[in-house]
């Protein structure tokens, strides 16, 4: 890949590791679980976006643990695009971030579950659409966030001098996730950060997904981030979903398991769950090392998990290492 002005795509940053929390739990219990990845060194506390899977709204949920936590970041993974106006979302965020005094980070992506959509009676319309309409948006909430006033006339929205209050952040970061070229290379101009996650077609429950685990599929992926940043002082930093974790000492045997049961994905292979970023098999050594290998090799620096106890002794290492 070609140098860009400043910062290159794929350059080493710390690495960061982020808690994704299921929200099904009472507010104590949601509460607690975030001081503990707190208390455990995780960098940021992470919620899904999705109606009728989880008893809580993201983002009341997520000022409800801003104001019982003080270090942790806060962000959404990811934001539903097509359940929001920019303009209203963009204010919600700005008093996030004012109530967690700067921690927050929005996740945002163009949403893809169909039941959601019969759910909330919206239009499920194609992804080139939705990833369209995306753009958009963060084309509209990126300059509210800094205090701009915005107009704004497109293809999906027109927005007349809308204007919020500036973020405590400088900056507050924004995080694209999702797949294909156009969205990707959109991201890799806009977003602060990108976030991959090696999942390709939705299935037809609309749920499960085939996959992209390859090392070839990765490195197109970023190289498409690489193309939209070019010219920008600062490169997006790279995040992975991590799939699942699975602590052994028989990373291989443990992969071949995983294809032998009902995995929600496919098009899976055990070559390609020994190297993949999306898939986290092993001793808590050998993740803290394939994390590493990840972000030395293709600069991915941020990686989301779900699981505290599984991958605190992996924080603990990786700590070791800064």
């Amino acid at each position: 890949m070609g140098a860009v002005q400043g910062e290159q795509v794929g350059d080493k940053r710390p690495i960061r590791v982020g808690h994704q929390l299921r929200p099904s739990g009472s507010i104590d219990e949601i509460v607690a679980e975030a001081k503990a990845a707190e208390a455990a060194g995780f960098d940021t506390i992470t919620l899904p976006d999705h109606v009728n899977e989880t008893l809580w709204s993201p983002l009341v949920l997520l000022a409800a643990i801003a104001r019982e936590t003080s270090t942790i970041r806060l962000g959404t993974f990811v934001i539903n695009n097509e359940m929001r106006n920019p303009v209203q979302l963009a204010w919600e965020v700005s008093t996030l971030d004012r109530l967690s005094n700067g921690r927050f980070e929005l996740g945002i992506g163009a949403g893809h579950t169909p039941s959601e959509f019969a759910a909330t009676g919206i239009a499920l319309d194609d992804a080139p659409i939705r990833k369209r309409r995306l753009a958009e948006a963060v084309e509209i909430i990126r300059p509210l966030l800094d205090g701009e006033v915005v107009n704004y006339a497109g293809e999906y929205y027109t927005i007349e001098n809308a204007q919020i209050e500036r973020t405590v952040q400088d900056r507050l970061p924004i995080l694209v996730g999702g797949n294909g070229e156009a969205l990707l290379t959109h991201a890799g101009e806009h977003a602060d950060i990108v976030g991959l996650n090696g999942l390709r077609k939705t299935m037809a429950d609309g749920h499960r997904h085939s996959v992209g685990f390859g090392l070839d599929r990765l490195e197109q992926q970023i190289g498409w981030v690489h193309n939209g940043a070019t010219g920008r002082e600062k490169a997006p930093e790279l995040n992975v979903l991590v799939q699942r974790v699975e602590i052994t000492n028989d990373r291989r045997g443990k992969i071949e398991e995983l294809l032998d049961v009902d995995f929600p994905t496919e098009g899976l292979t055990v070559e390609h769950g020994l190297v993949t970023p999306y898939l986290a098999f092993g001793s808590h050594d050998e993740i803290a090392a394939q994390f590493i290998d990840h972000n030395e090799r293709f600069g991915i620096s941020y990686f989301v998990t779900r699981d505290i106890d599984a991958m605190t002794p992996v924080v603990d290492r990786l700590r070791a290492t800064d």
